[in-house]
């Protein structure tokens, strides 16, 4: 569940209290971003009591005073929140396959359906590498620094570029909106990629 929330002390904890009273059961807490009108976004892994439906969960936080609930999604079983220095550790720990493995830890790291490594060709577009949910066509777009593409249907994207003529496509079907910290993120992993990748 993602939840923006006044950036101001006692304000996660008045979440935490409300996510419980809705059935909630917080696994972990991610800062997202701080804004600087003085909220923040926070994605929260939780899991669900039985019997308890997430509808619940979402009335208890946006009746709080300055909070809203952005988004909420299905979280796979066993998931956990894959913090960035995790992606850099894999790809440490696989130099020559690094580019290769990037797209398939991304959607974890981002919570977004799918991800892929494409280059541009004379003859198109080439999908270097993907994960299962990624469309066979895919958009492409010059990029000089990580930054959204338009949507397609209601698949919101973003990229990065990666290596002469190759970028780093996600789609994140329904929203929410990729955030400018999230942006920020994704320029630096694939940047790191690159730069474990030559070493």
């Amino acid at each position: 569940m993602r939840v923006e929330l006044p950036d101001v002390p006692g304000s996660l904890g008045r979440v935490a209290t409300a996510i419980g009273d809705g059935g909630g059961d917080i696994e972990a807490i991610e800062i997202v971003e701080h804004r600087s009108d003085g909220t923040a976004v926070d994605d929260v892994l939780l899991e669900i009591a039985p019997g308890s439906m997430p509808d619940s969960v979402v009335s208890a936080c946006n009746a709080l005073d300055g909070v809203k609930v952005i988004w909420v999604s299905r979280y796979a079983a066993g998931g956990n929140l894959f913090l960035d220095l995790e992606v850099v550790e894999e790809l440490t720990s696989h130099r020559e396959e690094a580019l290769d493995r990037l797209p398939g830890m991304l959607p974890v790291a981002f919570r977004v359906d799918w991800a892929a490594r494409v280059r541009r060709t004379p003859d198109g577009l080439e999908v270097l590498t993907a994960t299962e949910a990624a469309p066979v066509e895919l958009p492409w777009a010059e990029l000089d620094q990580a930054g959204r593409l338009p949507s397609h249907d209601d698949v919101l994207l973003c990229g990065a570029p990666l290596l002469d003529d190759e970028m780093i496509v996600l789609g994140r079907t329904g929203g929410p909106e990729f955030l400018d910290s999230e942006l920020a993120r994704l320029g630096h992993l694939v940047g790191l990629a690159v730069s474990i990748s030559e070493t």
